[in-house]
């Protein structure tokens, strides 16, 4: 059970952290404002819409922003703390500086947890619903740009589609191409068949092929065959196809673990996307790492130096986190070792050098 003081020093983490987040997304949205407003003007795109598209994307850049906010917000709480001798007072408590830092980071793993549960709902659903309302403003007609010259390939068939978008009634949803072509190809490389179809909509069942004709090439004959309705029995799927066309970084988890999936079954590269799958997954533990590893630098006698630099020393070291987690997923990428390696690593240096510090400091 929670006592008195761990009480105490979350009400102040969480409330100075919550205004440090306020102040980055205020600025971030400003920002982001600006860039849209470049926009404003283009097709039915007016001020109206770019206020929604903006609105749409806080959740997302929330998500982004949060750790950074932890990292500065948590710091200044035992800032504040040490200027009004409070955390002087709890040290004489018989509080030791681990189990302030628990404190700490039990008050950062609520916002963590509800981060965790925005990233996975909102924030993705938020920045699709704002990206598809931006795209259909600024075209005159309806269809979502991001689908139109699609290529995508399911084993030995590859699909192209000039044109679709997703559909929506009765609480059904389901993903809509039109002119539509596939090219089957036999094992040794040599093409089968081609079908054209006017419409080819993707249903839970599979997908369901509307105005179908097929082209049938053999050794010594060539045939076609119409048919105005057909079934297609493929595991390509809306999120295999949009993966590749939408940010990784706006996707969920499950998204992206079938979009890689689907990537690894053709032979297809997924680096990119099993980075971001990954990155989500060690979101939390890299949110707590970040604020672990500088929480260090908020103690200390008052002889070694001003509270404001030791601020600034342990956002630079927590900063560094980031950089260094930043260079081992990039070559994680280039050297092709595990991504789960690339996220663990620097997190345990880091978490290493700071249980070092803890042993260090006086106070």
């Amino acid at each position: 059970m929670p006592k008195i003081h761990d009480l105490y020093v979350g009400k102040v983490v969480l409330g100075t952290v919550l205004l440090t987040w306020a102040v980055l997304l205020g600025l971030d949205v400003m920002l982001g404002f600006v860039t849209e407003f470049s926009d404003v003007g283009e097709g039915n795109y007016g001020l109206l819409q770019a206020v929604t598209v903006m609105a749409l994307s806080v959740p997302r850049r929330a998500y982004t922003l949060f750790p950074h906010a932890a990292v500065i917000g948590s710091l200044m709480a035992l800032g504040q703390l040490a200027a009004s001798s409070e955390l002087t007072a709890l040290r004489a408590l018989g509080l030791s500086r681990r189990r302030l830092s628990l404190s700490v980071a039990a008050a950062l793993a609520l916002l963590t947890g509800l981060m965790v549960i925005n990233g996975e709902t909102l924030g993705p659903a938020g920045q699709r619903r704002a990206d598809s309302l931006k795209a259909s403003a600024k075209s005159k007609n309806m269809i979502v740009a991001q689908y139109s010259g699609l290529w995508a390939r399911e084993g030995n068939v590859i699909l192209n589609a000039n044109g679709g978008q997703e559909r929506e009634k009765d609480g059904d949803r389901w993903l809509e191409l039109r002119d539509v072509f596939l090219y089957e190809f036999s094992d040794d490389g040599r093409l089968k068949s081609t079908a054209t179809v006017g419409q080819a909509e993707h249903r839970p069942g599979g997908w369901l092929l509307r105005n179908v004709t097929r082209i049938h090439f053999t050794d010594r004959s060539v045939h076609e065959t119409h048919v105005g309705e057909e079934r297609w029995n493929s595991k390509l799927d809306a999120v295999a196809l949009t993966a590749g066309l939408e940010k990784p970084r706006y996707l969920t988890a499950g998204q992206l673990h079938d979009a890689t999936n689907y990537r690894l079954r053709n032979n297809l590269d997924a680096s990119e996307l099993q980075e971001h799958y990954w990155g989500r997954w060690f979101y939390p533990i890299n949110a707590l790492a970040l604020c672990l590893a500088a929480i260090p630098f908020a103690f200390g006698t008052l002889r070694s130096g001003s509270m404001g630099k030791r601020l600034f020393i342990g956002i630079i070291f927590a900063l560094s986190f980031w950089l260094l987690q930043t260079q081992f997923v990039r070559l994680a990428g280039v050297f092709k070792f595990d991504y789960r390696v690339a996220y663990l690593l620097p997190t345990l240096i880091m978490l290493g050098v700071s249980a070092a510090l803890f042993k260090r400091r006086s106070g």
